[in-house]
This record gives C-alpha cells, sequence and structure tokens, in this order.
C-alpha cells in the first residue's frame, strides 16, 4: 500500500479501536467471551451495590423500549420475596445481555454494563488490551509533530481507557487528547463527525479518521473528514469498488505527515 500522504491541513487524528488499533479478535475472542461466560458470577457477586442497580435499572428501562421486537427478554422487577425470586430476576439480566449481544446491539445499557465488568476484568489482570505493534510507535511520531489523537469507538469510553490503560503496551492513555463513544452519535452518521470536531475546536477537514469499516468512512467523508481504510488481519474484506475508491493502509507508519520532517 505504500506511503499515504496526510493532507496540510489534518490537525487531529481520529482513530477506530476494533480492527484498528486492536485486533479484531481481541474483541470477538477475549472481551466478548469474557461477559457472556462470567455475567451471572458479576451479577450476583455486585447485585446491592449501587453501581450494578444502576446498570440492571437502565438494562430493564432497555428492555421495555424492546419489548416489540423478535424474541426480547423482559427484566421483571424485584419484589424482596427471596432468594429465589432473586435468582429468577438475575437470569432474566442474564438472558437479556445474552440476546442483546447475539444481535451485536450497542445500546448505551449494555456497554455500560460490559464496561463495568471489564474494568474489574482488567483491574485483576484477568484481561490486557491488546494493541497492533506499529500503533504506539506512529501516535508518538504523530504528537511530536504537534498532531493531536483522538479515539471514537462504539465502545464506551471507561471501556477504551480500561484497553488503553491496561494494555500489552502498558498504560498508553497519556498519548490520546480525548476519547468519544456513541453518545456523541452513532458511527455511521456524518453529523456525529461535525459533533466531534465542534468538540475537539476545528473543521471536520481538519481531521483525518482511521477505520476499517466502510460505512462509517462514508459518513465520515459525507462531514466532510479526511478519511483512509485501515486492512488488518481479520478484518473484512473489502470490495474491489471500496479498494479503489478509499485511502488504504495497512500499518499506522504508512501516514506521512509532511509536518514532521
Amino acid at each position: 500500500m505504500g506511503v499515504l500522504p496526510v493532507p496540510a491541513e489534518v490537525r487531529a487524528i481520529l482513530l477506530d479501536i476494533e480492527g484498528t488499533t486492536t485486533p479484531i479478535a481481541f474483541v470477538q475472542e477475549t472481551l466478548f467471551p469474557y461477559i457472556k461466560d462470567n455475567v451471572k458470577e458479576y451479577l450476583r457477586a455486585h447485585w446491592e451495590e449501587e453501581e450494578c442497580q444502576r446498570d440492571v435499572g437502565l438494562l430493564r428501562k432497555q428492555a421495555q423500549e424492546d419489548s416489540s421486537l423478535d424474541g426480547a427478554v423482559p427484566i421483571p422487577l424485584e419484589s424482596g420475596s427471596g432468594e429465589e425470586e432473586l435468582e429468577r430476576v438475575i437470569q432474566a439480566v442474564v438472558d437479556n445481555v445474552h440476546w442483546q449481544m447475539s444481535l451485536d446491539r450497542k445500546t448505551t445499557a449494555l456497554k455500560q454494563l460490559q464496561g463495568h465488568m471489564w474494568r474489574a476484568a482488567y483491574a485483576t489482570g484477568h484481561v490486557k488490551g491488546e494493541i497492533f505493534e506499529d500503533v504506539v510507535p506512529a501516535i508518538r511520531k504523530w504528537r511530536e509533530a504537534g498532531m493531536k489523537v483522538y479515539i471514537y469507538s462504539s465502545g464506551s469510553v471507561e471501556a477504551q481507557k480500561l484497553l488503553f490503560g491496561y494494555s500489552t503496551e502498558g498504560d498508553i492513555l497519556e498519548l490520546f487528547d480525548g476519547h468519544f463513544d456513541t453518545k456523541i452519535g452513532p458511527k455511521v452518521e456524518s453529523e456525529s463527525y461535525r459533533r466531534i470536531a465542534a468538540s475537539i475546536g476545528c473543521a471536520t477537514n481538519n481531521i483525518l479518521f482511521l477505520t476499517d469499516v466502510p460505512r462509517e468512512a462514508n459518513a465520515a467523508e459525507e462531514a466532510d473528514t479526511h478519511v483512509a481504510v485501515v486492512i488488518r488481519p481479520g478484518n473484512a474484506g473489502l470490495t474491489d469498488d471500496e479498494k479503489s475508491y478509499y485511502s488504504l493502509i495497512s500499518s499506522f507508519t504508512e501516514l506521512f505527515l509532511s509536518s514532521s520532517t
């Protein structure tokens, strides 16, 4: 793929995580299975805590909104009538989480619970965030050249900070100037990129967005944001049209910043 010059007006680089900074396999084979395998145990251990109750409340509200969807799993209220009923409610939460994950839903309620579970997993050393080896050296170089670097992922800001704070490269949070998740808007909607630009105080054409997902790249382009599509092992293949249309890189080292020379 060679060298890709970064347009002179770019002042900030916005990074996707899954398939861009981090192998898709880490998310699909480590992070998500951890939730499925441990959600019941986590709920039992933390049920009485205020944070857990807030998480369950959000999931219950989401379940009510989802009630008309095929296969939706309701979460009943507790009436305080003993261990058997508590176990029934916990199982309903587990079933709801599994159902949402089976559909790859990105609801705030689901992401919040996942973020809290991953926090515990990272803190205890059960999980370390995987980072492609070219990522950290490239970001350090960009920052030395005066570039700002931000993250935009469908995973919650908390989950993002955990991944980079407890990574295979150590704590690398200092490399990022800010984090965005879907609270700013869906990644496949152009308005989200306008909001991000406004938030960091620049024009959309001052941003270069790196992602492995053409739909996200298209939305960013519609907002006049510069885009490069990242080709990594395990990423979904691109069509011939996508390959010919988008700027492609297979490593962050392929980006050339004229200001760094």
